[in-house]
């Protein structure tokens, strides 16, 4: 059997308004609040528990999507006025980067995450 993640929990400020943003940035679906946390189904064996909390560092999260949803979720950045840029250390360039052959792209949300989309995995 592979080991397969199951659920992590994203700590933010208002856990509804972050699981809000990140459903609607990619393309998911948002259900409303759980008992202790608001999950968002990422795909069929991982789901993001979004849970409200006051101290708590940056994050990083990277996920490797096809040409079609890189395109779609960073029209979504776009429209959402989120700065975009290459790599973690220049997230608000406004460019892509081309690591491995393929396209990439780093992107903070209102908590201070940092997202990360890339169609050739790393």
């Amino acid at each position: 059997m592979a080991i397969i993640l199951n659920h992590t929990i994203v700590p933010a400020r208002n856990k509804e308004v972050a699981a809000r943003q990140f459903a609607q940035l990619f393309g998911l679906l948002y259900n409303g609040v759980g008992e202790h946390s608001v999950p968002v189904k990422v795909n069929d064996t991982l789901t993001f528990l979004f849970q409200d909390d006051t101290n708590f560092e940056s994050h990083h999260y990277a996920f490797h999507v096809s040409d079609a949803e890189f395109d779609a979720i960073l029209q979504r950045v776009k429209e959402a006025g989120l700065v975009y840029g290459s790599a973690p250390w220049s997230a608000d360039d406004k460019r892509l980067n081309d690591w491995g052959g393929g396209r990439g792209v780093y992107f903070k949300v209102s908590d201070s995450h940092l997202l990360e989309l890339m169609t050739v995995p790393q």
